[in-house]
């Protein structure tokens, strides 16, 4: 377990509606600073809406986030972006600039917030995809990549501007099972390496149990618990004991 007990992300009563669908309904969650958090949930529970709102691509309609202590949700756009600089985020489906070629992508973020020139950009882009295990595909186009290599460009994107914070959406799906437990020994390489704190969202089990020093179940809108992979396990949520065990029949409303 990690022996900082600093928090480094507060989530306090956060709700977020779409229209007529409340999705958040107060959650309540805090990340302490070199965790590895991962919450899981069902399909349309909410777990990217909440992911998305900690880095401030979504405004909640209440409730309260603070990084390092500073509140984000008020802020403006000039200041949110500073915010951003702490963070790197591995979309669910890659996200990558099919224009671009690898180093362009991992270097994207260096290109815009940098005044870095093009050559130190690229060097820095084949020391990241060194660190993710690729090697001379730095100038390959993302449509030459495989699913796997095309997940492992985006982490090194994620972790070219050495975030303080990494946020994993679904880094598992769509992968077969040996390529899912690649990406999740990086995840847990890129943690002992970087010293950063992550938040991962999914609904692989295999992956959450791999990689956190917690898991936070979301159900309904709600946190419904937080505990080790091994509390988690033992949980006697009937909710959480579904979820993991993955049976149809029980207490999850099924939409």
């Amino acid at each position: 377990m990690v022996e900082d007990t600093s928090v480094k992300i507060e989530v306090v009563d956060l709700h977020k509606s779409f229209s007529n669908n409340q999705v958040l309904r107060g959650v309540n969650l805090e990340v302490r600073n070199g965790e590895s958090m991962v919450v899981i949930g069902g399909s349309g529970v909410g777990k990217s809406v909440l992911i998305k709102c900690i880095i401030g691509l979504l405004r909640p309609d209440s409730g309260s986030i603070r990084v390092d202590g500073q509140e984000v949700t008020s802020l403006n756009e000039k200041s949110l972006n500073e915010i951003r600089k702490k963070f790197g985020m591995l979309f669910q489906a890659g996200a990558l600039f099919d224009s671009l070629s690898v180093w362009e992508n991992v270097g994207f973020g260096l290109k815009h917030h940098t005044s870095l020139r093009d050559g130190e950009i690229k060097a820095i882009a084949v020391e990241k995809l060194g660190l993710v295990g690729l090697s001379h595909v730095e100038d390959l186009m993302p449509s030459e990549l495989s699913g796997g290599m095309r997940k492992r460009v985006s982490l090194a994107r994620a972790i070219a501007i050495e975030p303080e914070i990494l946020l994993y959406d679904e880094p598992t799906t769509g992968l077969d099972p040996i390529m899912a437990d690649v990406i999740n020994e990086l995840i847990v390489q890129m943690r002992k390496k970087l010293q950063v704190t992550s938040i991962a969202i999914t609904h692989d089990m295999v992956s959450a149990y791999k990689i956190a020093d917690r898991i936070a179940m979301l159900y309904e809108g709600k946190i419904i618990e937080v505990g080790t992979p091994q509390q988690n396990r033992d949980s006697r949520n009937a909710i959480v004991q579904q979820f993991i065990q993955g049976r149809a029949e029980g207490p999850i409303k099924v939409r």
